[in-house]
């Protein structure tokens, strides 16, 4: 036998894929549409909002009184977090939830104050670092500055300037060991991105962000991130693999809205592949909720992180226009679930050795269950049963991850919830190469997959 024709056959674990089914790749292409438009939380929060209200969630504003009725659906944004949900008619006031958990923010950078620097005839921005993001993923990338200004009088405004910043990395020849030696980058020195060419005196980057008709002296405060303009898309044999900037965590996000906005309908099979309506009706008691949180990628500790109170908030008022008592609240919460959804590893073929030798998702496996004995994420048994029967449900593979014991694990928005609220979580997600670069990549059938997976859920 030839040397091409002699690969060894997969293991057991791991059985040959075949090509992704029609309903996964409009799902990813509907993903990179996502992603696309939500350069920012802001942006995220409000394609989640746009994308509600077309399918005929009512939009709310927290400093309004709410009317919510039983067989309504609903939607607010607080800052870049965003909670939509829908009531049955017949819900009553221990009606328990189902709640789709996911984030909108990535890390990357954000624009600083007094943003307008730079030296030696370049243009540059003053930016500071977001999270933990790999750093030099973001070089020699066209980015954009996206996400709100507020001006004088108090308005807010969506902005993006398309591509317009660059970091570049100094060339070899200027750095002859940097393939031996590694590359070595200094947050303040080496990422501040080049904007424009000339003398300072005419620069002045806040002023690209003032949208048509506003004033750029009129902008009072600003919260701005930088992000990677290159377009999400599919690659590899067979466009089995999905490349995009901010998976972690608008993947989630668009698969939680998916499986909710499926729900909502009836359960119809969708272009999204969703479940039944037989099974949708075995939910029928359950509100089905989408909360997507801000700033989880720095700890979650804002009014409009999970360790905030936007979630308790807005489950406090759909009680009260249930004429929920404490006792109802709390039997309402003793049998609801959580499902906190984020993006974790698969393993990498060139470091297999970082991975546990046991427990290995593949890509293209399906949705993970994240499983810590710390408590990093709050999986436990009940938890795992209810998913697992989700995913049985729904037709699609699952597999589970642990990290190994040498290489400690991140956290999600499922243990600060789970702690806040004293609703049983589960941790999921979906398995990923390049965690925290500018540009993650999955394969094409797990987002998906996930999806599929948490409208089983929704199902009851």
């Amino acid at each position: 036998m030839s040397p091409q024709n002699s690969n060894p056959p997969l293991p057991p674990s791991i059985p040959p894929r075949q090509p992704a089914p029609k309903a996964a790749k409009q799902h990813v292409e509907d993903l990179g549409a996502f992603v696309a438009a939500s350069p920012s939380s802001y942006h995220a929060a409000a394609e989640v909002m746009r994308r509600a209200r077309v399918a005929g969630f009512v939009a709310l504003d927290e400093s309004d009184a709410w009317q919510v009725v039983p067989g309504g659906r609903y939607v607010v944004v607080r800052d870049g977090s965003v909670i939509a949900f829908a009531i049955p008619a017949d819900a009553g006031p221990e009606a328990p939830f189902t709640i789709l958990g996911a984030h909108t923010d990535s890390p990357g950078f954000k624009l600083k104050p007094k943003p307008t620097t730079g030296a030696h005839g370049w243009w540059q921005a003053g930016v500071e670092v977001y999270g933990g993001p790999l750093l030099n993923s973001w070089l020699d990338r066209e980015l954009e500055l996206a996400g709100r200004v507020v001006t004088t009088e108090g308005t807010e405004h969506l902005v993006r300037t398309g591509p317009l910043l660059r970091i570049p990395q100094l060339a070899i020849h200027l750095d002859r060991g940097v393939n031996d030696d590694g590359l070595k980058l200094q947050a303040q020195r080496h990422t501040q991105p080049v904007w424009g060419l000339g003398d300072l005196s005419g620069a002045d980057v806040v002023a690209e962000l003032a949208p048509q008709a506003v004033d750029p002296a009129t902008i009072a405060g600003y919260d701005i991130v930088v992000a990677d303009t290159q377009p999400p898309r599919t690659f590899g044999a067979g466009q089995s693999m999905f490349a995009s900037g901010r998976l972690d965590n608008l993947l989630s996000t668009h698969a939680a809205l998916t499986a909710l906005l499926a729900r909502v309908n009836g359960g119809k099979k969708g272009r999204q592949g969703a479940a039944s309506s037989a099974g949708a009706a075995a939910g029928h008691d359950r509100i089905a909720v989408l909360a997507a949180f801000d700033h989880e990628e720095i700890g979650s500790a804002s009014r409009s992180g999970a360790a905030g109170p936007f979630l308790e908030d807005v489950l406090g008022r759909i009680h009260a226009a249930l004429g929920a008592s404490a006792e109802d609240r709390a039997r309402s919460f003793a049998a609801s679930l959580h499902v906190s959804s984020d993006v974790g590893h698969a393993v990498h073929p060139n470091y297999p050795e970082r991975h546990d030798p046991a427990n290995r998702p593949v890509a293209g496996g399906g949705p993970i269950l994240k499983i810590n004995a710390n408590q990093r994420y709050a999986t436990d048994a009940h938890g795992a049963a209810a998913w697992n029967a989700a995913c049985v449900a729904a037709g699609v593979p699952s597999q589970e991850f642990v990290s190994h014991n040498d290489v400690p694990c991140g956290s999600t928005i499922g243990p600060i919830s789970a702690t806040r609220l004293g609703i049983r979580t589960v941790d999921v997600g979906v398995a990923l190469l390049s965690m925290h670069s500018a540009r993650e990549m999955t394969a094409v059938v797990d987002p998906w997959y996930l999806s599929r997976a948490m409208t089983a859920v929704l199902a009851g």
